[in-house]
């Protein structure tokens, strides 16, 4: 049995615009039936989101079949945790609060069986391994491991190029939310002195040869990104477009004002 090959990391190594949707229903058959709707990749939010390693779990095995690839947000960068995502087939994760390169240096190794990192070896209980039925699986795993990291801090953003300059870091998230709240515009994404950070830092992480990556609602800032640089952009939450899909149809029966309601310019 072959190694899956990681498809996500492929294309942004070729520089091809990677468009994903997160995923925070927590609930497997809720990412089955986004994993067909025609994005390149999900988020499946472990950290916003009630998931935990078996939910998590579910939801790989619910979308492995479909042409999506799976990203896993681990609540934060801890080495344990990561070694279960990773045993249970995730391939690419997004971790949340990088501020330094030695941390980002740290998840990197955390993807890395011994000597180049110091993920642990159980592969005779991993799903990662097929329980031992891919074909040395122990030394092709690493190649196919893709590690994003989130920059979402105005420390973060001070260390941002020796961040993406970290060997083994295959792309910069900006986390727009809670960088917009470290910058003192809590709510507010869309100021200018944000926006102007992220544009700045779309353009300092391509510089380094790394994919920048970013997650918006907004279709006019998404575009506006991708033609900045970005080449992994969310464009929806699967909750927001529940709710908001919900409300809008309730509102044209009931006359409510809800109908076509903006987001007052939120991420999601």
């Amino acid at each position: 049995m072959e190694i899956p090959r990681n498809a996500f990391k492929a294309a942004l190594k070729e520089g091809r615009v990677q468009i994903g949707l997160w995923v925070g229903l927590a609930d497997p058959y809720a990412a089955e039936a986004l994993a067909g709707t025609g994005y390149d990749w999900l988020l499946i939010d472990g950290e916003h989101a009630p998931n935990d390693v078996r939910q998590i779990l579910a939801q790989l095995q619910a979308v492995a079949p479909y042409p999506v690839h799976p990203v896993v947000r681990p609540v934060i960068g801890d080495v344990p945790l990561i070694k279960q995502i990773l045993d249970v087939g995730a391939q690419t994760l997004l971790v949340p609060v990088v501020e330094t390169a030695d941390q980002a240096a740290e998840m990197v190794a955390a993807t890395r069986y011994p000597p180049r990192g110091i993920r642990g070896v159980g592969s005779a209980l991993a799903r990662s391994s097929r329980w031992n039925q891919v074909d040395s699986y122990l030394h092709k795993a690493d190649e196919e491991m893709c590690v994003l990291v989130q920059v979402e801090t105005t420390k973060g953003l001070l260390n941002l190029e020796a961040i993406a300059a970290t060997k083994g870091v295959d792309g910069v998230f900006f986390g727009p939310a809670d960088l917009s709240a470290s910058m003192g515009h809590l709510g507010n994404p869309g100021h200018p002195d944000v926006q102007c950070a992220i544009l700045d830092g779309i353009e300092a992480v391509r510089r380094s040869g790394k994919a920048p990556g970013i997650l918006t609602a907004d279709t006019a800032l998404a575009q506006r990104y991708i033609e900045a640089g970005a080449l992994f952009v969310a464009v929806g939450v699967d909750t927001t477009l529940l709710v908001r899909t919900a409300k809008d149809l309730a509102a044209k029966f009931k006359g409510g004002t809800n109908a076509g309601a903006s987001s007052n310019g939120a991420v999601y």
